[in-house]
């Protein structure tokens, strides 16, 4: 495309169009899908397609869920459907509330496809941040202090290293097993069987102790569109974590939707894509008192068992019924070892679990941590490593 797209075309062109715009914003962070691209046709058929800014609100009430998204949307737009000369060659997107570029070879791509000349890319994607040798601190050491919100896409790419490196570690359990020790008590059976090879004597004792397990990790996450800033680097911590330990991991906004399968993928994008794929509620809206309802009755009997550690990911906002919320979260709290909630709002100085969900829900923890950078998790894995073999719990 070299020019400013001729909608006069038939209709099926303006499909294949409208396809190819669904797919920029899909890079740029936004939801789409053929539902979508249906829907933007019927729009385009009540308008003069003539006019780029009836077209601009036609698509944006098509494509715009929330009020963070119209930047990101007429960026896009700007980039797709604008003239050559009037379009955003540099690729970079703002989103939400401060610029997040494409990945640079996304934007390449984008601006060969669209028959745009091919400008350097922004110095953000190609630099990490410079930090003064006085102030004795590294890069790494401030990237790990940075809010996952207002991370760039290197800086992203960065922290995605930090948490599949991350030494993740489970407490041990003692099971009801038994196997061969040098202490603990006396295991007759396997004594009698050395006795019968030296003529019924019991030259020595054999003795047995508790099997040592880790403990399972249950993980649930929110991905509804208050957390979306949040539940993308979260997954990648889920998943990080999957690589070595026995991890189930379901994510919720309106519905519960388990997802382990998808995070045994080796690759994470290959992951997070069939999780965005299969998983058609994300970015709506929040029920988790219903959603752990779900959990509770379908999953609970068969994944918290052995003495599961439970990790609810949520920033506590909430559109359900309080009720059913302190209920199931009573249930959950009595059918695991430990209950941890992790709200990535902590890591703010001003916050306080004051919104109805989180206020609900908080009796029932056992602890209330932050997420909302590689130090906060880190911290959480120090105190997974440290958990009592016995439940305390008042």
């Amino acid at each position: 495309m070299t020019g400013p797209p001729d909608l006069r075309t038939a209709e099926g062109d303006l499909v294949v169009r409208l396809a190819g715009f669904g797919e920029l914003l899909r890079d740029a962070g936004l939801r789409t899908g053929p539902d979508r691209t249906i829907d933007g046709v019927a729009a385009l058929g009540c308008i003069d397609i003539g006019d780029l800014d009836q077209m601009r609100d036609a698509l944006r009430a098509v494509y715009v869920c929330r009020r963070e998204e119209v930047g990101v949307f007429d960026a896009a737009f700007d980039i797709y459907w604008a003239r050559p000369d009037a379009a955003i060659r540099a690729g970079a997107i703002p989103q939400r509330s401060r610029p997040l570029p494409l990945d640079p070879a996304k934007a390449r791509s984008w601006l060969a496809r669209l028959g745009l000349p091919e400008s350097e890319v922004p110095r953000e994607l190609s630099t990490t941040p410079r930090v003064a040798s006085s102030s004795g601190y590294s890069a790494e050491e401030l990237l790990r202090e940075r809010d996952f919100g207002d991370l760039t896409w290197e800086e992203t790419q960065q922290v995605r290293r930090l948490l599949r490196q991350a030494p993740w570690r489970l407490a041990e359990r003692r099971t009801r097993r038994w196997q061969p020790g040098r202490r603990g008590p006396v295991e007759l059976r396997r004594t009698m069987r050395r006795a019968a090879r030296t003529g019924g004597d019991a030259v020595a004792l054999a003795r047995a102790r508790r099997r040592i397990r880790r403990r399972p990790l249950v993980i649930i996450c929110d991905v509804s569109g208050s957390m979306e800033r949040y539940s993308r680097a979260l997954l990648v911590f889920a998943h990080a974590i999957a690589r070595r330990e026995r991890v189930d991991t379901f994510v919720f906004s309106t519905r519960l939707s388990r997802i382990t399968h998808l995070l045994r993928r080796r690759d994470i994008d290959e992951a997070l894509a069939d999780t965005a794929e299969r998983v058609h509620d994300i970015g709506g809206g929040t029920r988790i008192g219903e959603s752990l309802r779900t959990f509770n009755r379908r999953y609970a009997r068969r994944v918290l068992g052995h003495g599961a550690v439970v990790l609810i990911i949520s920033d506590g906002w909430d559109r359900g019924d309080a009720a059913t919320l302190e209920r199931e979260m009573s249930r959950l709290a009595r059918s695991c070892h430990r209950l941890i909630w992790l709200n990535p709002l902590l890591g703010s100085d001003v916050y306080a679990p004051e919104a109805r969900g989180m206020a609900t829900a908080l009796p029932y923890c056992d602890d209330f941590l932050a997420a909302h950078n590689v130090d906060a998790l880190d911290e959480l894995g120090r105190r997974l490593a440290e958990l009592p073999r016995r439940r305390a719990r008042g």
